[in-house]
């Protein structure tokens, strides 16, 4: 079960020329941003990162208007978020347990980000409708091969409510309203 005080987000590569390419990214792109909303109401720190902007471009412009004001990408080069020190230094100095896992692509970043950080002995959630590839069947079978490592799969919707706990929360109202949206 999510704790807050244990959980921070890692928004993975969000970024222009891959976003227009996923599958279904009229639905996932929504979806993060809510995601975003609703984690920033609960005060989690955010890992943002953006895969080789130079030659893909950097995050989508909504999403650098969402976290922009608190956090700086870190650039890299690497598939997983976890080869590159910048991520791994801040993933300790935030010294959180729980990782909840969005972006793209799911099969590539998403997938190699999540087994490396399991392995480091992190308990990773992956939002599945937050996370997309290009092609669906990649999408498909990287879910299938999280969950098979250990991995936990989980929704939007799920997360927020594991980390609400009770309706009695103090930012219950704001919360759920991101979700209704």
């Amino acid at each position: 079960m999510l704790d807050a005080d244990q959980t921070a987000l890692a928004v993975i590569d969000v970024q222009g020329k891959l976003v227009g390419l996923v599958h279904e990214h009229q639905t996932v792109l929504p979806c993060i941003h809510q995601f975003i909303r609703a984690c920033e109401a609960f005060d989690l720190p955010v890992l943002w990162t953006e895969q080789a902007p130079h030659k893909i471009g950097q995050s989508v412009e909504s999403i650098k208007e969402l976290l922009s004001a608190k956090n700086k990408p870190i650039h890299k080069q690497s598939i997983s978020c976890y080869a590159e020190p910048q991520f791994v230094d801040e993933l300790r100095r935030i010294n959180r347990c729980q990782i909840l896992v969005i972006g793209i692509e799911t099969h590539a970043c998403i997938y190699q980000t999540a087994r490396d950080l399991h392995a480091h002995g992190y308990q990773v959630h992956v939002i599945a409708d937050a996370v997309s590839s290009r092609r669906a069947c990649d999408h498909h079978l990287a879910i299938a091969r999280m969950r098979q490592e250990g991995i936990i799969i989980t929704s939007m919707e799920m997360a927020i409510c594991e980390l609400l706990k009770t309706a009695d929360h103090p930012k219950f109202k704001d919360i759920i309203a991101h979700i209704k949206r």
